[in-house]
C-alpha cells in the first residue's frame, strides 16, 4: 500500500468519480491545478491530455493512471522516454460498453426512443420500425470490446463483418481490409476502435456513403474518429438510414442538427457508466497506483 504518513503529490485531470477521488485524497495530495513539480502521478479520465509541455513541467512523475481505456491524448512517447508508467482499466468495462452499443443498435433500428416520445406525448399510431434480426453487422476494431460487441450482435447477425489490424482466422466472420469496405458489405456498422491520429475522421463521407441508406451508425468509441459535418449531412439528406452515438467531436457539445432527428439516439459518453464498472475501474486506478509505490508489477500497465 501507499506510505500514508507521506503522501505523494498527485494531480487529478478530472473524469473520475467521487467515491475515486475521496478514495485519492486518502493515499495522495490532490492537485486540481497547478500541480508542483513534485507531482508524482497524475489520474484522469479516458479522454486527459497529457503532453510533453506537462511532462516537461512534472519532473518527479512516476505514474499516469487512467479512468478508462483511452490513452490517445497521452504522449506515449515521451511518457516513456521518461521512465513513466502509464496504466488503464481495460476488461472490466468491456461488458458495459458491449452491451451499449447493441442498446443503441436496437434503439435505433426499433425507433424506441423516438417510439417512447410518440407515447409520452399522446400518440400511439408511430412510423414502422426496422427488424433488427437477420442484419449484415460490423464492427470496425476487434479488440477486447470489439470482440465483446461482436459476441453479443452474432445473435441479430445474419453475418459478421469485422476490419482489424490483420485477418483473425480464430474468428468466424469477414474480414475487411479497410473501413470502407467494410461499410459496403454492412447493414449496421459498430465503431470499436480507438482514437489518435491513424483512426481521425477515418469514417468520412465515402464511407457513409458506402453503408448506404438503409445502414446504421453505431459509435461508443472516440468522437474523433468521425467527421462529424459529414455524418450531420449523411443523416439530413438520407445517405445513411439512422445512428446511435456515445461519443462526439467535442464534448460535452452535441450538434443541434443531430438533437432534432429522431432516427438518431443520442447518449452522453456513458458506455461504462454502471454502478458496477464504475467501481470495478476505481478499484483498478488504485491497485495500479498502490503496486507502483509498493514497487510490484502493475496490473494494467500499457
Amino acid at each position: 500500500m501507499t506510505n500514508h504518513t507521506v503522501r505523494p503529490d498527485l494531480y487529478l485531470l478530472g473524469g473520475v468519480s467521487a467515491a475515486l477521488e475521496a478514495t485519492l485524497a486518502e493515499r495522495f495530495t490532490l492537485h486540481r491545478e497547478d500541480p508542483p513539480a513534485t507531482t508524482r502521478a497524475i489520474v484522469g479520465g479516458g479522454s486527459s491530455v497529457v503532453d510533453a509541455a506537462l511532462l516537461d513541467r512534472l519532473p518527479a512523475l512516476e505514474i499516469i493512471a487512467i479512468h478508462g481505456v483511452g490513452y490517445d491524448g497521452i504522449d506515449l512517447a515521451a511518457a516513456k522516454a521518461r521512465g513513466i508508467a502509464v496504466t488503464t482499466t481495460p476488461d472490466v468495462l468491456t461488458d458495459d460498453v458491449a452491451d451499449l452499443a447493441i442498446g443503441l443498435m436496437l434503439a435505433v433500428q426499433r425507433r424506441i426512443i423516438a417510439n417512447d416520445r410518440a407515447v409520452r406525448d399522446g400518440g400511439w399510431q408511430v412510423d414502422l420500425a426496422r427488424r433488427a434480426s437477420e442484419r449484415r453487422i460490423g464492427t470496425f476494431g476487434l479488440g477486447r470490446i470489439g470482440k465483446a460487441i461482436a459476441a453479443r450482435a452474432r445473435p441479430f447477425a445474419s453475418e459478421l463483418h469485422y476490419t482489424a489490424r490483420s485477418a483473425k482466422p480464430e474468428f468466424a466472420g469477414v474480414f475487411h481490409a479497410d473501413i470502407a469496405s467494410l461499410a459496403a458489405a454492412c447493414d449496421v456498422l459498430i465503431i470499436a476502435a480507438p482514437g489518435g491520429d491513424a483512426t481521425s475522421h477515418i469514417v468520412d463521407a465515402g464511407v457513409l456513403a458506402a453503408l448506404g441508406e438503409d445502414g446504421i451508425f453505431v459509435n461508443i468509441a472516440r468522437g474523433s474518429l468521425v467527421d462529424q459535418p459529414a455524418l450531420v449531412a449523411a443523416l439530413e439528406d438520407g445517405t445513411i438510414a439512422g445512428a446511435g452515438l456515445d461519443v462526439f467531436a467535442d464534448e460535452p457539445a452535441v450538434p443541434d442538427a443531430l438533437k432534432t432527428m429522431d432516427q438518431v439516439v443520442l447518449s452522453p459518453h456513458q458506455g461504462s457508466a454502471t454502478v458496477d464498472g464504475r467501481a470495478a475501474m476505481a478499484a483498478l486506478v488504485i491497485a495500479n497506483l498502490d503496486a507502483h509505490f509498493a514497487g510490484r508489477p502493475l496490473p494494467s500497465a500499457l
